[in-house]
């Protein structure tokens, strides 16, 4: 993605999707900002912008787009149709019921999965689906997510072996901050 492009989308996506107060995060930190990244996938328009952002993120070698419940769900699914990949949606947990599955769609094992999130902080919700899609014989090695918003240079996901590959960082929102 060309600068220029990438300062107009973390424009336009910090405008639409920065919230600013007092907020509890999954990882249960405190913190007085938010992005409400529904805010970006309920728009059509920014939700293809991001995608096509993430497009080229996508490595070679993925078999299946993992979009994680439930911000990665609208993500995976407009991926999936621009990249041609095929989706699988990952639960937090597997259902109880039906199928039992953990991830809707095709079978995972021994395939290459590469994860698809929101916004990834620590990680957790990514840690989780990868231990989950690796048990079920997935390849698992790279998150390819909206906004990396993990504090720090260190990689929050290093300790599980995923490389993240971000479309923008807090850095790159922070810059564009009028």
């Amino acid at each position: 993605m060309a600068a220029q492009d990438g300062s107009a989308l973390a424009r336009d996506v910090d405008a639409r999707c920065r919230l600013t107060g007092e907020f509890t995060l999954r990882s249960g930190q405190l913190a007085t900002e938010y992005f409400d990244k529904y805010l970006f996938e309920t728009d059509p328009d920014l939700l293809a912008r991001v995608t096509s952002a993430m497009v080229p993120l996508v490595p070679e070698a993925t078999d299946l787009l993992g979009g994680l419940e439930m911000g990665g769900i609208p993500i995976v699914t407009v991926l999936s149709a621009q990249s041609r990949l095929p989706a699988l949606f990952v639960r937090k947990k597997a259902k109880t019921y039906g199928t039992c599955k953990l991830a809707e769609g095709p079978d995972v094992a021994g395939r290459r999965v590469t994860l698809i999130e929101d916004v990834i902080t620590t990680g957790g919700a990514v840690r989780d689906a990868t231990v989950a899609l690796r048990a079920a014989g997935a390849v698992v090695e790279t998150v390819v997510c909206a906004i990396d918003r993990s504090p720090g240079t260190d990689n929050p996901l290093a300790d599980a072996g995923l490389e993240i590959r971000s479309v923008l960082t807090k850095a790159d929102l922070d810059a564009v901050r009028g």
